[in-house]
């Protein structure tokens, strides 16, 4: 990104004309040759606006007529939008066509390019689900930019959708390096969670990191959260960290230790404040199954991961944390948190139910926002038990 490209049309090739053919058996030119040609030019030139004013004349008539034939006097002629119409299912004489992905990726048959309406049954009405809220937390590095199409799928499904950004994450103007706890990090989630009405519920989604982030957030406010849903994210139990679960699948060869650049704003003598990506491995660890133009998006979006955050245990009791319903969403090409990694989780702390998507990366809602979608709307229709 960055190549700045300048297009040139071609010429157009100028025509040159021919000079006019002089008149030959006649070299001599009399005192009223000039005139002569000029009249027969002049009197061309009438013949042909004469024919253009009669042919002008007779499409006025026909206009007029047209008119007359349908009932309009008003001056208005009748406009053939059919080039602009969008025939809906079973109406038009053109097919409905599915619309296709800008993407170049070849499209899995997992994750199918369909319309809002062809994922939620139109006998669901959005009123009658306990909340129609989505409140979606990125993971770490990640900012509101990664759901744009998760956004826009849920926002035409008619669903209600808050992205936070993060402290420190996204737009978010606060220097990473200065966040020593995962409340300040949480900050802008909680307090969004706190201006709620009372009894106003909210579906919290939380990716990667951003599951710590919403099990924060459910044991301060779990009454203003109806369902959680972790999608490939950290799901930990009492007392754990998320380091605590990443070393879990430490390893000489592992991607994501490859992958990690300390940052140490407080000089070497100092813990780190934060943790880079590199660049180039992104694609590998997190968008192995990611469109290019998605994983171009990121690389210029992504920002350096709170470090003191990362060491937090969580405190998670059973009668805030535990009273939430929670769901997860596992990824099946997950190269940052493993599938294994994953079931270890859900193993530890077993959920009320698990979906996978298959052929997902860690990235779902760029590598399978169809099915990803699917699935955050399949979760919100399921009743209390």
């Amino acid at each position: 990104m960055g190549n700045l490209c300048t297009c040139f049309s071609p010429k157009t090739p100028v025509k040159t004309k021919k000079p006019a053919k002089s008149l030959q058996g006649n070299s001599q030119t009399g005192p009223n040759s000039s005139n002569r040609w000029t009249r027969i030019r002049s009197t061309r030139k009438d013949t042909h606006d004469a024919m253009i004013h009669e042919q002008a004349l007779a499409a006025a008539i026909l206009f007029r007529q047209h008119q007359q034939q349908n009932g309009s006097d008003s001056g208005s002629f009748p406009f053939d939008r059919s080039v602009s119409l969008r025939y809906p299912n079973g109406s038009g004489s053109k097919k409905t066509q599915l619309p296709r992905s800008s993407s170049s990726r070849a499209r899995s048959l997992t994750d199918p390019l369909l319309q809002p309406h062809q994922l939620v049954n139109r006998d669901i009405k959005l009123d009658d689900l306990e909340t129609n809220h989505f409140v979606l937390v990125h993971g770490g590095g990640f900012g509101a930019w990664c759901w744009y199409k998760t956004i826009a799928l849920l926002e035409e499904g008619g669903f209600k959708v808050t992205a936070i950004d993060l402290a420190g994450s996204g737009i978010d103007s606060f220097d990473t390096n200065g966040i020593t706890s995962l409340s300040q990090y949480v900050k802008p989630l909680t307090d969004f969670l706190e201006k709620l009405a009372d009894g106003e519920k909210t579906i919290l989604v939380g990716h990667d990191f951003g599951g710590a982030c919403i099990s924060y957030a459910m044991e301060l406010f779990p009454l203003k959260v109806s369902k959680a849903i972790f999608v490939a994210a950290a799901m930990l139990t009492n007392g754990q960290s998320t380091l605590n679960m990443f070393s879990q699948k430490a390893g000489s060869s592992d991607l994501m230790q490859q992958a990690q650049i300390f940052v140490y704003a407080n000089g070497n003598n100092h813990p780190p404040t934060a943790i880079n990506l590199d660049k180039s491995l992104l694609r590998d660890l997190l968008f192995n199954q990611s469109p290019s133009k998605d994983v171009a998006l990121a690389s210029v979006s992504m920002r350096s991961i709170p470090f003191a955050p990362v060491l937090e245990k969580l405190s998670l009791s059973d009668i805030k944390y535990g009273t939430v319903r929670r769901f997860y969403i596992e990824t099946s090409e997950d190269n940052a948190i493993p599938i294994t990694l994953q079931e270890s989780m859900i193993n530890s702390s077993p959920p009320e139910k698990v979906f996978r998507l298959k052929g997902a990366d860690h990235s779902p809602f760029f590598s399978k926002p169809q099915a990803l979608h699917k699935l955050l709307v399949d979760i919100s229709k399921i009743p209390s038990t």
